[in-house]
Order: structure tokens, then C-alpha cells, then sequence
């Protein structure tokens, strides 16, 4: 059986990845995992199951290759075993749960965990992280049941477990999870001092004008290096909305303009997506003048709540973000936003 260590050092050796310390670093942690859930289960009237080992919880600086590791990690598994972003998971969480009550069931949680356990024995977490009250009120008795039922949880995050939720509202109730990760969880630093992802971009082109076949093709070229091929989805849901992220993986979406700014959407909706990633591509971005005014003050609302959450933005558009929008009501305020997408395009933006 191949192991995690043997992997990565593949990987460096045919060029795909390069040796970083730190990294190499976490790779006993993830070994010992791989290898117990390597195990089979044996069952029996007098057998009792083992103690499914601990799991771990991978946090440091963005880009320092934790998703690229829990990649590797979960290829190697021969075990059930899913991986998905934390927001995705908490969202089909809450959409169970509320399908649950919708039939009459008192406590909405236990069929949840259940159905999730039963199908899974280990949970790869990406980018975990409590921002949302209704989240923070329903994890601890989640986890608790999903850790009872022997499913090991593995997750990255960029936060150590105690800034989780941190100042968030009723905290006090949210504690008690925090202890519980800790104490299921091995909770390891992956304190590389290279960020990859910004380093990808650190320098280049992000912003690309006019929108012709250059640019989509640069674009792509971005894309496949920040994903690697890979791609998933993301609803999220706000206020009863659903707001599709069809092309998404590992904290990276990509969207056409209209998907964001053609639709009704309001803060509500661009606050949580600037939550829910880290790098986001739009693509075609028209001109902007008084005969698509609501989708210029949506495009406007969508880049304020980008900027402050310090998403990192690559664009394509029919012009330069000072000739974007140049007549009609509006154009004043729009300065600052013309201001804002060129200061996103430094190559040290979103730094953190």
C-alpha cells in the first residue's frame, strides 16, 4: 500500500509538486489516518468495532497547499469517504433538517447525522469556518453524533478551533464545540511560509480588457492551475434563496456576470458569497450605462462586499474599470468602484 509520504514524494519528483517542509511536516498525521481507516471493520455478535482514530484539523495562512494535501489524502483512501467544502455541507445540513421537520420529526438533527453516517466513515472538511448563528447553534450536536457514530472528520481551516465563531453572537453556547474538536481532533499549524495561490497570481494579469479570445483563454489557463481540473458546485442559500455557484472547487468559483448582476440579488446574497470564497473569476462584464442601471448597482454592491472580505477578483471585460460605466445616473458613485477594482488587482491583494 502506498503511503501519504510516498505519494507526495511522487508528486515532487514528476514535477507536479514542489518540496515544502511544512507540508511534508503534516503528512504523518494524515498517514496515521489513511492507515487506520485502512483497516477493515470486522463484525461479529462479540466483536466490538475499534475505536476509529483521531481526527485532524489542518489550519494556517491561505494558499499554504492544505487543500492540495487533503486532495492527496482522499485519493489514497480505500475507505467510504467524502470530501466537500464546509459551507456546502453546513447548507445541505440545514436543508435536511428543515426537510426533516417539514415531516414531524421532533428532533430534526438525529436522522441527519444518522444518514450521514451511514454513509460515509470518514468527512473531509475544506475551509472550515462559523460565521452564521444558525451554523454555530447546530454543530455541536451534529458532531457529536456524527463522532459517536465513528465517522472520522478531517478538515482545514484557516483559523485555529478557538477564533472559530470568534465575537460571534451567544457565543458562550458555541464553546462547547470548540473543546470537542480538540478533543477528537489531532489540531495541527501547517505553517508554510509560501503562499502558493498568491504566488500563482502574484504578478499576473487579473484583470483582462477587452473581453475578446485572448482573454478566455488566459482565463482557462487560470482556472485549470488554481483548480487543477477539478470542479464542483455550491448553492448557497440566503433568505430563502438559492444562489448557484455551478463551477467551484476549493474555496475558487467562477461565474459570468450575469449569474451575479442579471438576477435579483442584493447584499444579503453577495455577503455570502464573499463568505463562502477566496478567489472569485467573473467573466464578461459589459459596458454600463443607464439601459442596465439595476445590474450596474447590483455589479456596484457585488465589488464593495468583495473588497472589504478581501476576495481575491479576476475579470473579464469590455473595457478598462474607468470606461465601464461613463454616462447616465450613477456614474459618480461609480468612481469608487472603479477605484476598488484596481486596487484589487495588486499583486500583494488579499494578503492576510
Amino acid at each position: 500500500m502506498t503511503t501519504l509520504p510516498e505519494i507526495y514524494a511522487a508528486r515532487i519528483a514528476d514535477g507536479r509538486l514542489t518540496h515544502d517542509t511544512a507540508q511534508e511536516a503534516v503528512l504523518p498525521e494524515f498517514e496515521r489516518i489513511r492507515a487506520a481507516i485502512a483497516q477493515p471493520v470486522k463484525k461479529g455478535l462479540f466483536r466490538k468495532a475499534p475505536e476509529p482514530p483521531k481526527g485532524l484539523y489542518l489550519w494556517g495562512g491561505v494558499g499554504r497547499g492544505k487543500s492540495m494535501l487533503m486532495d492527496l489524502f482522499v485519493e489514497s483512501l480505500n475507505a467510504p469517504a467524502r470530501r466537500v467544502h464546509f459551507h456546502a455541507f453546513m447548507q445541505e445540513i440545514h436543508a435536511a433538517i428543515h426537510a426533516a421537520r417539514q415531516r414531524g420529526v421532533e428532533d430534526a438533527i438525529k436522522p441527519v447525522a444518522k444518514s450521514v453516517s451511514d454513509s460515509v466513515r470518514l468527512l473531509a472538511f475544506d475551509e472550515m469556518q462559523i460565521t452564521d448563528i444558525t451554523d454555530a447553534m447546530i454543530v455541536g450536536r451534529l458532531f457529536e453524533q456524527l463522532f459517536a457514530a465513528g465517522v472520522v472528520v478531517v478538515t482545514t481551516s484557516n483559523r485555529v478551533p478557538d477564533d472559530l465563531y470568534k465575537d460571534g453572537l451567544n457565543r458562550q453556547i458555541f464553546l462547547p464545540f470548540i473543546d470537542m474538536l480538540k478533543t477528537r481532533m489531532v489540531v495541527q499549524e501547517l505553517a508554510s511560509p509560501t503562499d502558493y495561490r498568491q504566488d500563482r497570481l502574484s504578478g499576473a494579469q487579473v484583470y483582462f480588457a477587452p473581453n475578446d479570445a485572448a482573454a478566455k483563454t488566459e482565463i482557462n489557463r487560470i482556472w485549470e492551475e488554481l483548480t487543477h481540473g477539478q470542479q464542483d458546485s455550491l448553492t448557497l442559500f440566503v433568505q430563502g434563496r438559492e444562489v448557484e455557484l455551478p463551477r467551484f472547487h476549493n474555496g475558487v468559483a467562477r461565474v459570468k456576470f450575469y449569474d451575479l448582476c442579471g438576477k435579483m440579488l442584493g447584499p444579503a446574497d453577495y455577503l455570502a458569497l464573499a463568505d463562502a470564497v477566496r478567489v472569485l473569476i467573473i467573466e464578461d462584464i459589459p459596458r454600463l450605462s443607464r439601459s442596465n442601471f439595476n445590474e450596474a448597482k447590483r455589479f456596484v454592491t457585488l465589488i464593495d462586499a468583495l473588497y472589504e472580505a478581501k476576495v481575491r477578483l479576476i475579470v473579464s471585460a469590455a473595457a478598462e474599470p474607468e470606461m465601464l460605466y461613463v454616462e447616465g445616473t450613477g456614474t459618480f458613485e461609480f468612481e469608487r468602484t472603479a477605484s476598488r477594482l484596481r486596487e484589487m488587482q495588486a499583486a500583494d491583494w488579499g494578503e492576510v
